[in-house]
Formats: structure tokens, sequence, C-alpha cells
């Protein structure tokens, strides 16, 4: 445990890639086996089950460190992380061990099958032999919530240094469903047939944001423009006679989508391909809220079923008769592709996202203003020679998404944010007027600078009205504009209305509060764009 505390300090002490990467790099050439796969495990979002709840290691630490329990609740917002708070309060260690990170995973996935003062027992034990740093990760681990400043190509760039393996193939690897309790490091990283896992996906190729127009880009012949559909980026995986459906963020989400079981029906063996999941209605897309519907559940009832039927917008072919492609020019893996899905029947959950046609920059900036009549989110600009690469990388792909939605809306809740800014307030609840009332209609948390947080929290602290728990009802003063992606009919919020990616984006200090928007504007953006 030591030496991965070390490595977490080593990295949450330096905002520099290369120290974090070179750090990385050696604990990878000098851990044990079983270490370095939990730590890639980690990294890349594969925790232990919660075995314990935070409500009852509140309660021991408070008890181990001879407070009342209200006093760490006051502190744990100021702190602004629940496992740093109790590794605090917590008394120093009376022993220490030289245990390492394998042995406390394993001390907390057999929690599961203890009754609870078996488990009080030992995680006080755990608490008793271990530093500060190791207590927070430890509490990090218990709680399920260890993140830690590393993206997964940061640790595949330091494996790659480690092992002397190409970084490509070693992102390939660690895609997929595996988990340190169904694979080894060895089979992981080092055996040659790591790659016969069926249901393994490739790294998805992501595209950088266009802040000004496509002009720099060079000619527009040199270029493909898509739709940026608002769905689910996912790859469909046909391959040992059966599918599987992998969404972006690396969850597989094959029985959410049974109908993309047909797939097999249609399209021959060895296939991979990439592209936009969405709810379809005739022509074009549902709106996002209607997809939503289905992201969170592992079953789908049958009249879901036919509600929200979904089918695949595939824009690119990833491997066709098991050989991998990416390397091949999008030109030419798109021409496969569409080739592959021309003589599909109307009913197959699947066709080619369509290309557009356009002949100079001006032209596709007027197809682009379009983009919300498909219920788009925009558009999408590939070089056509531009291989599938793995991550963000800026050069071949960009998404040039329209103007958000916005709308000024009045300040009425505020509430305190965590980690670095646990001291400032940061959540905001938003409303809007109806007729002489305040109507809440949405919340957000990000757009403003740290100067203007500063500033906001200040103002909050002197002008709270009434707190129910960690939430301040404040005096309506300020003026903000919230930007936003979408908008859509919600029965759960007492507005009525949901707003899709909420933030804000400008403090009108220049705007009085009579002038906010109203929840008829609302209404209108919503039969205009819902």
């Amino acid at each position: 445990m030591k030496d991965f505390a070390n490595l977490f300090t080593t990295v949450d002490q330096t905002t520099k890639t290369s120290l974090k990467t070179k750090a990385l790099a050696e604990f990878f050439q000098t851990a044990s086996d079983d270490d370095k796969l939990w730590t890639i495990a980690l990294f890349s979002g594969r925790r232990p089950k919660r075995a314990v709840t935070t409500t009852q290691l509140r309660e021991w630490a408070a008890e181990l460190g001879g407070i009342p329990l209200w006093l760490l609740e006051e502190s744990y917002p100021i702190v602004g992380d629940l496992a740093e708070t109790i590794a605090l309060i917590l008394p120093p260690p009376n022993r220490h061990s030289d245990l390492p990170l394998t042995h406390w995973i394993t001390e907390l996935k057999s929690l599961a099958t203890l009754d609870i003062d078996q488990r009080k027992t030992r995680i006080v034990d755990a608490w008793d032999q271990l530093d500060p740093t190791e207590r927070f990760l430890f509490n990090k681990l218990i709680t399920g919530g260890f993140r830690i400043g590393v993206s997964q190509k940061l640790m595949t760039r330091a494996l790659a240094q480690a092992t002397g393996q190409i970084e490509a193939s070693l992102a390939h690897r660690l895609m997929g469903g595996w988990t340190p309790e169904t694979t080894s490091y060895h089979d992981l990283i080092e055996a040659e047939d790591a790659e016969a896992d069926d249901s393994r996906p490739y790294p998805f190729y992501l595209a950088y944001q266009l802040e000004d127009g496509p002009e720099a880009l060079g000619d527009p012949a040199d270029w493909q423009a898509e739709w940026k559909w608002d769905g689910i980026r996912g790859q469909v995986i046909l391959r040992g006679g059966t599918h599987h459906v992998w969404s972006r963020g690396e969850e597989l989400m094959t029985d959410r989508f049974p109908e993309f079981a047909r797939l097999t029906d249609f399209l021959p063996d060895g296939l991979v391909l990439d592209g936009e999941i969405v709810a379809w209605e005739g022509t074009q897309p549902h709106p996002f809220n209607t997809l939503q519907a289905r992201i969170g559940r592992k079953t789908v009832p049958k009249k879901l079923l036919q509600d929200a039927p979904v089918i695949l917008l595939a824009y690119d072919l990833l491997e066709e008769d098991g050989q991998d492609l990416r390397d091949q020019p999008l030109e030419q893996r798109r021409a496969r592709m569409e080739a592959l899905l021309r003589d599909l029947p109307d009913d197959a959950p699947i066709r080619a996202a369509p290309r557009l046609s356009f002949d100079t920059w001006a032209a596709l900036a007027e197809i682009r203003a379009t983009a919300r009549d498909h219920r788009a989110e925009g558009l999408m600009l590939k070089r056509k020679d531009s291989p599938y690469l793995s991550g963000r990388k800026k050069g071949d792909w960009w998404k040039w998404k329209l103007d958000p939605l916005t709308v000024d809306a009045v300040m009425i809740y505020a509430q305190q944010g965590h980690g670095r800014r646990a001291n400032l307030f940061t959540d905001f609840t938003f409303a809007v007027w109806d007729g002489n009332d305040l109507v809440p209609f949405t919340k957000a948390y990000s757009g403003l600078t740290d100067d203007e947080f500063r500033k906001i929290t200040a103002w909050v602290r002197k002008n709270t009205q009434q707190r129910f728990g960690p939430v301040r009802q404040v005096t309506p003063h300020h003026v903000f504009e919230i930007a936003f992606e979408g908008i859509h009919a919600s029965p759960r919020h007492k507005s009525g209305i949901a707003l899709r990616f909420p933030r804000m984006s400008r403090w009108r200090q220049d705007k009085p509060l009579q002038e906010a928007n109203t929840l008829d504007d609302l209404k209108d953006l919503l039969e205009t764009y819902g």
C-alpha cells in the first residue's frame, strides 16, 4: 500500500504530464503483477463494490476520533471530501504494516460476507495500521469514489514505456469488460492471445470542438461532413456468432438494446461498426430524452421498446472479416461500410449516417444552421484520408456544434461545492418568472471563473434568507445567462421543463431582476426545439 500511496502522492502533487507518466512507468516496472493489475483497474474506473455505507463510516470514524458526529458533518463540506475528512479526524495509528494494495482490496471485498459488527472491526483494524495517505486511499476504495488525475490515455502511455509495447495495442487490450477477478496481469498485458476476447471494442476516436469557422481547415474537398447526432456514441460488434454493444464510456450495453440482436441476421460475422445509437422516429431521431428513458435500464419492457425503438446510425467501419481497418483512410472505410449496408431491409435497426454534400465552407455553414431541424447538435467534420486513431487527437476530426440556446434566469438557491471549491458556493438553482412568482427550473454549477465564484460566495453569505441543510435560499437579485443544448417536457419538475447540459455562460450584472425570462419563454422554446 505504501508504494501505491507514494505513486498517488507523486501524481497528485504535479500537473506535469511527463512527471505523472514517469511515476506510473516506474511503478509498473517494480510493483507486483497483482498490484499492477489493480492499479490499471482503478485508474480505468474498475473499482471494488461498496460494502459499507458512508453513514456507517461517519459514525465509526467520529467514535474512533472522539468527536461528536455533528462536528464531522460540519467538517465534511469544509474539507470537501469524506474520505479525507475521515482520514484527518482519526487518531494516529498504533502500528504500521507493509501489506500491498491487493491485500487491502481483497480485505474490502471480503466485507460483503460479514455482519455489520465484523465489518466495523475489520475497518477499524485497518485504520489502526495505515498512515494518513494510506487511510485516505483506503477510505476512497471503501466508498467506491476512487478517482485520480490520471487519464486512461496517460496510464496507457506509461504502460507502453514500462513494457516496451505499442501504445495503440495496449489501449485496445484495456478495452472491454475485464476485471481483476476475470483476468491476470499476464493475460491482460503480456499474453499473445489477449486479442481473443470477442466482445472487446476498439478505443474510440474523439473529435475536438471547432471554436471558429472551418475556413482554416483548407480545401473543403478534403473533408467529409455529417450531422452530429444527439444520441449515445457506441460500437456494435459482431463476432463469434453473437453481438455486443459498447458505449464510449466503456460500458457494455448489449442488454439495453435488444434490437441489435437482429443484426446477426443481416450482416456477416467479424464486423465492428462505430456510430450513434438513437431512438428513431420515421426519418429522424426522437429527442434525446426519449432515448434517455432506456439508458439507465438493465432490461427494457415491451412498451418502452415500442415507444423508443433504436437504430445505429453507422458512420465508420473499424473491422471487417476480423481485419482491423483503422489504418485505412476514412474514405475507404466509409465506402466498405456503405457497401455492407446498402441492401439491408428497411426494418433493419441500422443505416449509414448520411454524408452531407457541400462545395464551399459558406454552403456548409448554411447546412449547419438547420441542424436543430434534423434534431442534431451541429456537424462533424472528418478529413477523408484520416485513419481511425485512439482518443482525442487534434487535426483530422472536428465537431462544429451549434451555439447553445440561452435564457436569463434568477438565482434563488446556493450550495457549496466539493474538493478545491469546498469553501465556495458553486451549485445554484435558477428560476424564471411565472406572473409575479419565481418558478425553479434548473440547476447549474459550471461556467464561472474562480474570481466570480468568490464574489458570488461573499454575496450569498450576506444574503441568505433560510437554510435547508447544506442549501441556502438567497434573496432574488442576481440574473445569470444559462446556456443549454436541449429542452424537453418533464413532469418531475415543478416548471414542467428540463434542460440538457445547463451551465452558466454569463453573470448578467447589467440586467435587472424583472427582465429575466418567463416560463412562457421556456414553453415557446420547448415548442420550437423540444
